[in-house]
């Protein structure tokens, strides 16, 4: 099979991606042979519940958008995963919608691929299986935030559970979207939250100033 033709971006991506973190050069070689590139322009749909392949997804460029219904689940960088809930599943239908915000460039692993790689590779084993971990965590706290009763309890989770080394930039009126919040609500919310000392605000970034003291706050 050929080589992918991957920038020295491409490889920074793939050596501090979670699932291959201490992972042989060997091992990023391999999938180089076994993967493929996939581009997806600005709206474009990458999976849906009716359209989408049993590849695992590594995002190496772009952003891309994960949606159930009306609701933002969550949004993916670069070096982030996707498609994990099609791979082992005889499921006719994918769980969520994922939509490119920007254009976006994907390696894609198919299943019998990751099956040659987990079977062989221990430490990608066990990133792969930390991961999941992971995405039951976050999911459990997504549908807390659900049934959280106030608008900080719903701002708090959700800054628990998307800010990245402390912090998150977006707007209040796509913030106040995602929660399903009036823009009132949420500024309520952002002054209880600041006023206690949990979190500060510049602009249309957040810095959760006490991680501890927030999560004790739910």
């Amino acid at each position: 099979m050929p080589v992918l033709l991957l920038n020295q971006e491409d490889w920074e991506i793939l050596e501090g991606c979670p699932l291959l973190r201490h992972c042989s050069p060997a091992l990023l070689d391999q999938i180089t042979q076994e993967g493929r590139l996939e581009f997806f322009p600005t709206g474009a749909t990458v999976y849906s519940p009716s359209h989408f392949c049993r590849c695992l997804g590594i995002l190496l460029a772009g952003r891309l958008q994960v949606t159930k219904g009306t609701l933002t689940v969550s949004y993916l960088e670069p070096g982030d995963l996707f498609g994990a809930a099609a791979l082992y599943t005889e499921a006719p239908e994918f769980v969520t919608t994922i939509t490119a915000r920007q254009s976006s460039r994907c390696l894609m692993l198919p299943q019998n691929s990751m099956d040659r790689l987990l079977a062989q590779d221990g430490p990608l084993r066990e990133n792969y299986l930390r991961y999941l971990t992971g995405r039951i965590r976050f999911l459990s706290g997504r549908l807390q935030s659900l049934v959280q009763s106030g608008a900080e309890g719903k701002l708090a989770r959700y800054l628990l559970a998307n800010v990245r080394e402390g912090q998150l930039t977006c707007a209040a009126t796509d913030l106040a979207r995602r929660l399903g919040l009036s823009r009132a609500s949420l500024y309520r919310a952002f002054q209880s939250l600041e006023e206690s000392g949990l979190i500060s605000r510049h602009g249309k970034t957040i810095s959760i100033s006490d991680p501890a003291g927030l999560e004790g706050f739910l």
